[in-house]
């Protein structure tokens, strides 16, 4: 067998998310198929880097599958090509490649790296950004909302902004948290962690624009934080505004020791 690495795109608004469920179309499911219908080979199963929801986006998603050898031998250089004739417009698989020794999709990773972008003209968003970029209906002020990150970056216990899952731990490091003005009435918010947990990037930008708009103040997320528990004050923003951008990777000869180090259950020092 072969382990392939795929780099894949997709306008998530189409889709009811990355992974495969019946009788919906998924990320999972429309790649799967189109991998059994060109490599024919029964029930290809994709690894993903970071299970994205319903609506969300991805220009930098990383998946793996394995594949017989001789199957590779014989479309290596002509899949990708292959595969964009049989999938949609809206998604991509950019490049297939032979994946070094070692290499996990998802446990190999050592950040990804989201954007969420939102807009606040009062007139509503440019049409056609409409399914990417969220219109905020309320003034944002910019210096508010990076205040309001400077409790959240580090390790932390995130239950406040994540949907409990039995058996997943909340802990995780945030590594990037910062706004910045991306045109006129745009702004974008870019959050990089080693990873996330259900929900954790739409929920914190939920409680960032209750800061930005003036509903709360810019210490009211850390204060959440704190607390431990699902605030019903912190909104989840809608998905469409959300868009991976980056998986990124230690270097060949650490793939195995990274994927083992993030299968440990992790827990925080006591303070």
């Amino acid at each position: 067998m072969v382990r392939l690495r795929l780099d894949i795109a997709y306008d998530g608004a189409e889709f009811s998310g990355w992974a495969a469920q019946p009788e919906r179309r998924t990320v999972q499911g429309v790649l799967e198929k189109a991998l059994a219908r060109v490599l024919r080979i029964d029930r290809p199963q994709l690894t993903v880097a970071g299970r994205t929801d319903a609506g969300v986006h991805a220009r930098g998603q990383v998946a793996h599958v394995d594949v017989p050898a001789e199957v590779w031998d014989a479309q290596e250089g002509k899949l990708t090509r292959r595969l964009a004739g049989v999938l949609k417009p809206d998604v991509r698989v950019w490049s297939v490649a032979a994946a070094p020794a070692g290499f996990d999709a998802r446990f190999s990773a050592l950040r990804r790296r989201y954007v969420y972008r939102v807009g606040d003209a009062p007139g509503g968003v440019d049409p056609l950004r409409r399914h990417d970029v969220l219109w905020h209906r309320r003034p944002l002020d910019l210096e508010r909302m990076n205040q309001s990150t400077t409790a959240l970056v580090g390790e932390h216990d995130f239950a406040a902004f994540c949907r409990k899952r039995e058996g997943a731990t909340t802990i995780r490091e945030l590594l990037r948290l910062e706004w910045r003005e991306a045109g006129p009435h745009r702004y974008d918010a870019t959050v990089a962690a080693d990873a996330f947990c259900h929900n954790m990037v739409r929920a914190l930008v939920g409680a960032m624009l209750m800061v930005g708009d003036g509903r709360r103040e810019p210490d009211w997320p850390g204060e959440v934080l704190r607390a431990g528990v699902r605030n019903s004050g912190v909104h989840v923003a809608p998905a469409h505004g959300l868009t991976l951008e980056e998986v990124t990777y230690p270097g060949p000869g650490d793939l195995a020791s990274r994927a083992q180090e993030t299968r440990r259950v992790r827990t925080l020092d006591a303070p």
